[in-house]
């Protein structure tokens, strides 16, 4: 298996680590944690041990994937960006079995030091501006930025605005690929070939 893992790493029994993952310095992954091919986890990230790492992601430095939180294929997770997987914490009241789940979808990216509250889906190739904090769901493609976040926009999957407006019916192609994409309503689809 080729897993590169640096010295200081720590790699709990019973983590489960997909070839061509490359571990950083003071990484500590727990067991029962689920790593994906060919994912970066870069220094001092925490893995823990009910958290699921999709095929290609890459986790920069500093962040925290807590337990209950997904990360799809090709998530991004910028630096010290946070996640959270108790809505409520108290350090007197243990709350362990309150945990929400969060889900991230294939493509989103997380920009650094924004701050996913836990319990919610972050749609396909939605971008999280840096420094946004995010409460509710996130449509797929959209834009989100602020405090609390508000859609901006759209994206593509290649990570450029799209020019759709928030809502309607539109169509946009993105300037890197030629890739069509589609606005019905509140949604947008990449339109398929």
């Amino acid at each position: 298996m080729n897993v590169k893992i640096h010295d200081t790493a720590v790699i709990d029994e019973g983590a489960k680590i997909g070839n061509g993952t490359r571990i950083w310095h003071f990484v500590h992954v727990c067991r029962g944690a689920r790593i994906g091919v060919g994912v970066s986890l870069g220094q001092n990230v925490f893995i823990g041990s009910r958290a699921n790492v999709g095929d290609y992601c890459k986790v920069q430095n500093n962040v925290s994937v807590y337990d209950d939180v997904t990360l799809e294929e090709g998530v991004f997770c910028g630096p010290s960006m946070v996640f959270t997987n108790v809505y409520n914490p108290r350090s007197l009241i243990d709350r362990k079995n309150e945990y929400r789940a969060t889900l991230v979808m294939k493509g989103a990216t997380l920009g650094a030091n924004c701050t996913i509250i836990c319990g919610v889906t972050i749609g396909e190739y939605a971008f999280v501006g840096a420094g946004a904090l995010v409460n509710r769901d996130v449509p797929a493609y959209a834009l989100m930025v602020g405090v609390p976040s508000t859609q901006v926009g759209w994206m593509s999957e290649y990570g450029e605005q799209l020019d759709l407006p928030l809502e309607g019916y539109g169509e946009a192609v993105c300037q890197h690929t030629g890739a069509r994409y589609l606005l019905d309503g509140r949604n947008v689809k990449k339109e398929s070939i």
